[in-house]
């Protein structure tokens, strides 16, 4: 196990500020924020914290001092077992985060906050619209959009400062607290004001030498390809939220949210009701009164599909499963097929008088009660669902 003092890069007469100094800049270099998906950021990350909890309280720094890490176990420090996770970390040592935890960036807590103590302020949240097709959102899909935002600057890893942390000195007016506080005392008794910093705007610190790339802001404008991963079924107004995909903050203050909405491209052949699909399909005369098998689309390709003989214009025909999935539900919609029985518009005299032998056929002769067809159009869309 490697020795603590040689973690947090110090030597054994270091001072408590000075342990604080060095493990704050790791913390703030393996930050899981700013290293998303590294076990070995994360695993130096709780390695740092592990130190630093030994070495920042003055009874467990003395026994570490006269017996190692015999004398600490099981005394406070576990060798890292003493953080079930990275949210320990950030709970133990708010005075180094500036307070709250990762939960507080993620549901809402910290965010409510304009910005944290020790910390730059928040990036702004961006807002984009992402186009899918019809069958993108049936089967779910995974994309990569490019993005136009507010970066981390990389000449000042994001510091705003020259030398990075080295640039920064605490603010003289709140003393690194980012708060001014006023009490007021009347009759009804004593009150207590507070408001941010204005020196340092609620950051705890100044900067000294600003990086010339950033003129101190910690952050320049430039694009980023950001992957996303969209379920099936979604909805057009649909909106995936990507938490620190927004904008970079300033000075190192934690990134805005991006928030994707789903925008549902116009289909060639479909319209959507819900999770069910509508496709019109046009059959000649001669097809709807023999009956025939066509061919149509569907968002899996295309699939044949049987006409009985005499069908009727404006009949419905539903092809199960063959429309939109349920988002997070088990439930597929169906394909609705509304069959036309296109009329020509112009004969030859061949086809006209063929036609005049068959207008006096009581075939051919319209008969609404048969097999109900006298039902309204309302009464068979119904009669599909039943």
């Amino acid at each position: 196990m490697r020795d603590y003092y040689e973690i947090l890069g110090v030597s054994r007469t270091a001072e408590a500020a000075e342990i604080k100094r060095a493990y704050r800049k790791l913390a703030m270099k393996y930050h899981p924020d700013r290293n998303p998906d590294d076990q070995e950021a994360e695993a130096k990350f709780k390695e740092a914290a592990e130190a630093y909890e030994v070495l920042s309280d003055p009874e467990k720094r003395a026994r570490y001092d006269r017996f190692g890490h015999a004398g600490v176990r099981g005394n406070g420090a576990s060798s890292g077992a003493g953080f079930s996770d990275i949210n320990d970390i950030f709970s133990a040592f708010g005075d180094i985060f500036g307070g709250g935890t990762i939960f507080d960036d993620v549901f809402g807590g910290a965010r409510a906050r304009a910005r944290r103590r020790g910390q730059g302020r928040q990036g702004g949240d961006l807002r984009i619209k992402l186009p899918l097709t019809m069958e993108e959102i049936a089967e779910g899909t995974e994309k990569k959009i490019k993005v136009r935002k507010y970066v981390p600057c990389a000449d000042c890893s994001g510091t705003g400062a020259e030398g990075g942390e080295a640039g920064y000195r605490t603010c003289p007016t709140c003393q690194g607290v980012g708060e001014i506080r006023q009490v007021t005392r009347s009759v009804f008794g004593q009150f207590v004001n507070v408001q941010t910093c204005p020196a340092c705007q609620g950051e705890g610190h100044t900067i000294t030498n600003p990086c010339r790339t950033c003129n101190g802001e910690g952050r320049v404008k430039g694009e980023e390809t950001i992957p996303i991963t969209v379920p099936p079924g979604v909805l057009e107004g649909h909106y995936l939220t990507l938490r620190g995909a927004g904008n970079a903050g300033l000075r190192g203050g934690p990134p805005g949210d991006l928030r994707v909405e789903i925008e549902e491209v116009p289909h060639e052949h479909f319209v959507r009701d819900g999770l069910d699909i509508y496709y019109d399909l046009y059959i000649s005369f001669p097809d709807a009164a023999l009956g025939t098998e066509v061919e149509v689309p569907t968002l899996k390709g295309r699939a044949r599909l049987q006409i009985d003989p005499g069908v009727q214009s404006g009949k419905i025909l539903r092809m199960r499963h063959r429309g939109l999935p349920e988002l997070n539900g088990g439930r597929v919609g169906d394909q609705m097929v509304r069959v036309h029985v296109w009329t020509p518009r112009t004969l030859t005299r061949e086809e006209e008088a063929l036609l005049e032998k068959l207008r006096s056929s009581p075939s051919f002769q319209p008969n609404p009660g048969q097999e109900g067809e006298h039902r309204s159009f309302f009464s068979r869309v119904k009669d599909v669902f039943s």
